[in-house]
């Protein structure tokens, strides 16, 4: 019987004035009745998400990749043989063997075909890929070094090639910039090898 008139009173405090019962008296199994209203649920914030929408890609797209791919990986021994005859250039100047001279102004050709390739397909591929979210950064970011990496290429082979073979500060600099040219696009490339995935 008390516990029934403390809920009844704790009922009547939690319910407004103006939505309280009539008062009427508590019998001994009698229970008042509070009416109320249902609110509707709160915003919560949450709006589902549009459903992604698919990319789709054409043969040519995979095409200029397979192409893109298997060119980059020419570069390398390119590199490599580049490397060995500026080296030679380098300790020997005029006197470095011939060799050396021709297989240097070979590679550099080999290498400005490959990288006159590679940039057509890759900035090809990149603009087809334009609205696919995934990995934009990152291919932004390859294209970016790779164009970079082609104008310090190309000034390195055009203007300071000629400049190094009465200059040795110009000598120092075609072997700096070429150098690290080499390093930035290889680094870029093995960047999309292990994380372009």
């Amino acid at each position: 019987m008390l516990l029934n008139a403390l809920l009844a009173m704790a009922l009547a405090a939690a319910v407004p004035p103006d939505t309280a019962p009539p008062a009427r008296p508590l019998g001994a199994d009698s229970v008042p009745a509070i009416p109320f209203t249902v609110q509707p649920p709160a915003d919560t914030g949450y709006h589902p998400r549009p459903r992604p929408r698919a990319i789709e890609y054409d043969d040519s797209y995979y095409t200029r990749l397979e192409i893109h791919r298997d060119l980059s990986y020419a570069i390398y021994p390119l590199y490599v043989g580049q490397y060995i005859f500026g080296r030679e250039l380098w300790n020997k100047s005029s006197a470095a063997p011939t060799w050396a001279k021709t297989g240097h102004r070979v590679f550099a050709t080999a290498l400005v075909g490959v990288f006159g390739a590679n940039t057509v397909t890759g900035l090809w591929n990149l603009w087809d890929s334009r609205h696919d979210p995934d990995h934009r950064v990152l291919r932004t970011v390859h294209a970016i070094t790779m164009l970079a990496a082609d104008g310090a290429f190309s000034y390195a082979g055009s203007t300071l090639a000629t400049q190094a073979q009465n200059s040795i500060a110009k000598r120092r600099l075609h072997r700096t910039i070429t150098l690290s040219a080499m390093g930035v696009t290889t680094l870029s490339a093995l960047i999309m090898t292990f994380y372009n995935r």
